[in-house]
């Protein structure tokens, strides 16, 4: 039995509504009301706050970021750059490895616990078992909680159904698509109805029932909406709907482009979503009206989207961008209300109710953030000056499943310089 007590915090976050002070205590990787024995841990002059979970990312575009072509464009033209970028590279399982090192680093540096890394590029023919596998391994190495998309972006319909089977066949998923040890997550996504129809959905959703995964697409991005206007004359969401993509197990990403009639649609469906901000705003593609859709009912996480829109992966910076933008399409997010959708939001959409908070009997993925210097002088609430003040900053310490995976900053599995080198001599940039 591992025991281990955070002694002495000026704030500990256990949800957007309990705020408490002092001591937190964790034994076997759930939070308790006390441990007996064990280390202490001073955490003076810090917040302790319940990991992130960023919702919605695509690892793979950490080696792609700020590539010409890919900023002031309209989607389809950024669309076809990345694809071109990617047949270049020669996307295989050791850049795979690579990028997705990057990637959760980055995340784990940030505060970032779980991630969803929504994988859309597979070489027909490829080793599509060996992708899968190194975006795993590259978790397990570093020490997240990785949640495995397994999608499509104009896939042969039945050889990707058959590689989400091969993959979940490997992983030996349970109940939810989650691993023995709840580390492992594998979900199926199309990228969205602007690049997969109606077979790609139907046979994405036999593997899902046939494995107990949860669903994941992309709706109402600036081309989604114009190519179901043109090729089917329809909006995203109603065929979406007709294909059996908006339930309970469905979270859908971006939603940029959605009425009013469409968010109450959504939120009767239990279907959850996902707001990417810093996504979407540099794209042009809009800002999803999120305050609507928490009034609704409508559970809402976060996340980053992938290198190549966002960039960074910085998702408590893309938190703060969230609440700054709110203002602009209805009434503006609260700093906790913003935390809220980058931590436990985003945990419901993923189906882990264990996840994205401090209560009693959560998994310890947790944030040591310190307050204490110059960047928080003068901050009047220690939890709002986490998004308001020092946008990018870093926790010092991070845990994840009750182990320390950043301490002092730095990764406790990985040397960050060694990751960059790898990635650099891989991709030549």
């Amino acid at each position: 039995m591992s025991m281990v007590t955070l002694r002495g915090a000026d704030a500990i976050l256990r949800d957007t509504r309990t705020i408490d002070h002092g001591d937190l205590h964790i034994t076997d990787d759930v939070v308790v009301d006390a441990a007996e024995t064990g280390p202490v841990l001073d955490v003076s002059g810090c917040v302790v706050t319940p990991g992130l979970v960023n919702a919605h990312h695509h690892l793979l575009q950490s080696a792609f970021r700020t590539l010409p072509g890919t900023r002031g464009v309209v989607m389809s033209e950024w669309l076809q750059t990345m694809s071109r970028a990617y047949r270049e590279a020669e996307v295989d399982p050791e850049l795979t490895l690579l990028s997705s090192r990057i990637g959760i680093a980055e995340s784990l540096l940030s505060g970032v616990t779980t991630v969803a890394d929504h994988h859309l590029t597979w070489p027909s023919g490829g080793d599509h078992l060996g992708i899968a596998s190194a975006s795993i391994a590259a978790a397990r190495e570093l020490g997240i909680r990785l949640v495995f998309v397994r999608g499509t972006a104009g896939d042969d319909p039945e050889e990707a159904a058959a590689s989400a089977v091969e993959i979940a066949d490997a992983t030996q998923v349970g109940p939810g698509g989650v691993t023995a040890d709840g580390m492992i997550q594998l979900a199926v996504g199309p990228a969205g109805v602007h690049s997969d129809g109606e077979e790609t959905f139907r046979l994405m959703g036999e593997v899902a029932a046939r494995y107990g995964l949860r669903r994941r697409t992309q709706a109402n991005e600036q081309v989604d909406v114009e190519r179901a206007a043109i090729r089917y004359g329809r909006r995203p969401l109603d065929l979406l709907e007709e294909w059996g993509w908006v339930s309970p197990d469905v979270t859908l990403a971006h939603l940029c482009g959605i009425t009013e009639h469409e968010v109450h649609r959504l939120a009767s469906s239990g279907a959850t979503a996902t707001h990417a901000p810093a996504c979407d705003a540099s794209m042009g593609w809009g800002i999803a009206p999120v305050r609507e859709l928490l009034g609704a009912g409508v559970t809402v996480g976060l996340g980053t989207s992938g290198g190549g829109s966002n960039d960074a992966g910085h998702l408590l910076s893309d938190a703060r961008l969230a609440m700054q933008l709110s203002g602009l399409v209805g009434r503006p997010l609260a700093a906790l209300e913003a935390f809220g959708l980058a931590t436990e939001g985003s945990a419901v959409g993923l189906g882990r109710s264990e996840l994205g908070h401090l209560r009693l009997g959560a998994r310890a993925d947790l944030c040591v953030w310190d307050v204490s210097g110059v960047s928080d002088a003068g901050v009047a609430d220690p939890i709002d000056g986490l998004l308001w003040a020092s946008p990018g900053r870093r926790p010092r310490d991070v845990m994840v499943a009750g182990r320390f995976v950043v301490r002092d900053y730095r990764l406790v599995c990985a040397d960050e310089a060694e990751l960059v080198a790898a990635l650099r001599r891989r991709v030549h940039r």
